[in-house]
């Protein structure tokens, strides 16, 4: 019988599963790291244990240490959640020699699907349609485009597109280099790409006794670098194609029953617009997407976990599918610059009915929670350090309703009207997909962004707007207690200039108060203002601006939008100013490659150095033609954002 469950992971999935192990009745331990020791899982707990550094590799990663710590907090069971040693089999082996529950799959089931390469030989054996797999030396003109392949892990580590046979040997290198440092496995393969493919996937649950569930389908075809950033269930082509979703589950039965599977899995498909669907890969473990499943059952995928771990049954069949769910995956980056991820201090953090919390509207339990129609499973809260160890995820949102383009509607005001202060996010882009004329119609293929973009940045004229409110915002703080605008003259005046920096462009304002009130560019009239919010006339539209200001950044949230701004200092402290020509870190990482050395000639656009951060590669490349003067790195090292990395100067 399970008492105590420890949640070997972090952030908002351990908060997930601690609220379905309180509503079981159990006691609930946290692991976590230093970087984690003020995150709002470790408070949640009702034990915790601190494993020594930040890494994965030092925490999170480390088996020994973690059943030492079930051991210490008095456990008696695991759950794994998903990522890091969710389906790694020798953890699951060593917590059932231990002593303790593993509430997961059999350790044989893990290792066979741990590798896709014999994962895919199964499947073929079992029935299950795959895309046959090339070995390099196979691939010709006539296979492209390809698509190399870690044969371990997940979360598209490890994978590379290629088009042109000259690039194929490079890139499997690269590939291998990235999954050997992920997951301790540098293996890869390649098999045929389809470009514009869809990512369907088949919650399985399964119990001991012989019974297996396919739990309806999800649809996660829009993503970056591989990785999901919208899903939804049911699918829009299986509703579209009557027939394939008794094909899928047919499919995923075969694929869990050929394992022996136990426990709740993903079996993931690529299909195209006619139907046709292959093996991708089978997850063993709950996947970040299981909310839309949840939802749209009255399921609590995690209470099922516990269950079958126990030797419960499951009844015959599961229930059936009702309604639309879709949940975006809010993550700390910035789509504009390459998906750059985004760290530092997240001041405030509303969505929703909620602020920061995983427990929906409603109750304790999913069913319950379904019927409030928003769901928020966040791994943050107000004051919460989002650092550059772990991936750049801060919450999942999910909305449920009758009609999918109503959940579309609903879900993108959510997004908009959420308050999220001091790092950036992809909310925008989310509100701009659900919104997207191509994703309405359920135009989600894989290749979504390379057909439509990413959006647009702010609009300048909202910038404009935002940054006058947050110079008046911060004008009315610094007025004297004498009830007189800050800058007013009773003559006329130089006007009150002010700069905010938004990506790399700076916007100045510049404003008069005089005896006929503002006088400011376009036609405004200043209504109210105060520290927190001003109220301005914009063309004889009222509009109210929330102003909250923080150590170096600005946030404005009004009905046009939100914009962060970055006050520009008049004075620049000398210590702050770098070599012409230094390329700096964009974010806080790892330096995992070094391309250049001191005196090389490099080309505009030269890869120069690699760094890793957020559990995503990024590329330091040339700015233009030159030679390399100073390299002030080396692989392994860890660097701040804003170091200096590498000097550029002009070739002789």
């Amino acid at each position: 019988m399970i008492t105590s469950v420890l949640v070997a992971n972090r952030g908002e999935i351990a908060r997930r599963i601690f609220r379905t192990a309180r509503s079981l009745g159990l006691s609930t331990v946290a692991v976590y790291s230093r970087a984690d020791a003020r995150m709002p899982f470790v408070d949640e707990a009702d034990a915790a244990v601190h494993l020594p550094g930040n890494t994965p590799g030092e925490t999170y990663l480390r088996s020994d240490l973690i059943i030492d710590a079930a051991r210490r907090a008095g456990a008696d069971a695991v759950h794994p959640g998903y990522g890091f040693l969710s389906e790694n089999a020798a953890f699951a082996q060593a917590v059932i020699e231990a002593g303790l529950t593993w509430i997961g799959p059999p350790m044989d089931a893990i290792s066979s699907m741990g590798s896709k390469i014999e994962a895919k030989k199964l499947m073929a054996a079992a029935g299950v349609p795959v895309l046959a797999e090339l070995t390099p030396a196979e691939v010709s003109a006539a296979e492209l485009p390809v698509l190399v392949k870690a044969s371990a892990g997940g979360g598209g580590r490890g994978m590379r597109v290629v088009s042109r046979l000259e690039d194929l040997a490079a890139e499997i290198d690269a590939a291998s280099a990235e999954a050997l440092s992920a997951f301790g496995d540098g293996t890869v393969f390649c098999e045929r790409y389809l470009a514009t493919g869809r990512h369907i996937e088949v919650q399985v649950m399964a119990d001991q006794h012989g019974t297996i569930w396919a739990v309806g389908e999800r649809e996660c075809s829009i993503q970056r670098r591989h990785q999901k950033v919208i899903e939804e269930a049911p699918s829009p082509l299986v509703e579209r194609i009557p027939s394939m979703r008794a094909e899928l589950f047919d499919a995923a039965r075969k694929a869990a029953a050929a394992i022996n599977y136990v426990g709740a899995g993903t079996v993931e498909f690529l299909a195209d617009e006619e139907g046709a669907f292959y093996f991708l890969e089978m997850n063993t473990r709950l996947q970040v997407e299981h909310p839309v499943t949840e939802e749209t059952t009255g399921l609590d995928l995690v209470a099922l976990q516990f269950a079958v771990a126990a030797g419960d049954h499951l009844p015959p069949e599961p229930p059936p599918t009702v309604g639309h769910a879709i949940e975006v995956r809010l993550y700390a980056e910035d789509p504009l610059a390459d998906w750059r991820p985004q760290t530092g201090h997240l001041h405030r953090f509303q969505v929703g009915h909620l602020s920061g919390t995983n427990v929906a509207p409603g109750g304790e339990n999913v069913p319950e929670s379904r019927g409030a129609g928003v769901r928020v499973d966040s791994g943050v809260e107000d004051g919460s350090e989002v650092s550059p160890y772990y991936d750049p995820m801060l919450a999942k949102v999910i909305v449920y309703g009758a009609d999918r383009t109503a959940v579309a509607r609903r879900l993108a005001g959510v997004l908009e009207r959420a308050t999220i202060h001091g790092v950036g996010t992809n909310r925008e882009l989310l509100v701009w997909i659900l919104r997207h004329a191509a994703f309405l119609a359920g135009d989600t293929d894989t290749a979504f962004f390379d057909k439509h973009g990413v959006g647009a940045g702010p609009d300048d004229a909202v910038v404009r707007l935002s940054a006058l409110a947050a110079a008046l915002a911060d004008a009315a703080g610094r007025a004297a207690p004498v009830r007189v605008p800050s800058g007013w003259r009773n003559l006329a005046s130089q006007p009150q200039r002010k700069g905010y920096r938004v990506g790399d462009v700076v916007h100045e304002v510049a404003y008069r108060h005089t005896r006929d009130g503002l006088i400011a560019d376009g036609n405004i009239s200043l209504l109210d203002s105060s520290p927190e919010r001003v109220v301005l006339e914009v063309d004889g539209v009222r509009r109210s601006f929330a102003v909250a200001a923080y150590d170096g950044i600005t946030c404005v949230d009004s009905s046009l939008g939100s914009v962060a701004l970055h006050p520009v200092e008049r004075f620049v402290d000398p210590a702050d100013q770098v070599v012409a020509g230094s390329l700096v870190a964009p974010m806080p990482g790892t330096v995992i490659r070094v391309g250049v050395a001191v005196g090389d000639v490099v080309k505009q656009g030269q890869p120069l150095l690699w760094l890793e951060a957020m559990k995503m590669e990024h590329t330091i490349a040339a700015p233009a033609d030159g030679v390399v003067d100073e390299l002030k790195v080396e692989a392994g090292q860890q660097v701040e954002v804003g170091a200096v990395l590498v000097v550029v100067g002009e070739d002789a």
